[in-house]
């Protein structure tokens, strides 16, 4: 597909003058670490902070142990939340919205950044890619449940 409005900036570019570095992972060799917000899983970092000098983050999590209880309450200061089940499933409750919501291998959810959530159910074998802006980011958890979980 080709556009005839007119382009966001002048283009096309040079590699040296990118909006964002040539950055690629190999998932021989990955680096796993437990340095993320749950230490029922782990994270690899795929990149994306470094080469959008970070603005946008993007994560590879697994589950390493069974999920004993919900996360409980709680909200991260970010402008976009993009979650994609690679296997698995997990299920959230969001603050606003009636009913839970269900993921599974293959169900992508852009969750309303900024909004509270709790994770209620995870499997055992969870693997999802996580998508946010910015890359870094607080979490703040929550002393009474937001409407309609009260």
């Amino acid at each position: 597909m080709h556009n005839e409005d007119t382009s966001r900036y002048d283009g096309p570019r040079d590699l040296a003058q990118s909006l964002s570095a040539f950055a690629r992972v190999n998932a021989n060799g990955a680096t796993w670490n437990q340095e993320g917000l749950r230490a029922d899983a782990e994270y690899r970092d795929l990149g994306l902070a470094t080469a959008t000098n970070g603005r946008i983050g993007a994560k590879h999590i697994r589950a390493l142990k069974p999920f004993t209880e919900p996360t409980g309450w709680h909200w991260h200061d970010m402008t976009a939340h993009y979650l994609y089940v690679l296997r698995g499933s997990v299920t959230f409750r969001f603050a606003g919205v009636e009913g839970d919501v269900t993921l599974s291998a293959g169900d992508g959810l852009s969750q309303p950044a900024g909004v509270p959530h709790n994770v209620i159910s995870r499997s055992d074998d969870l693997e999802v890619i996580e998508i946010n802006e910015p890359a870094e980011y607080g979490t703040w958890d929550l002393d009474v449940p937001p409407a309609p979980w009260k």
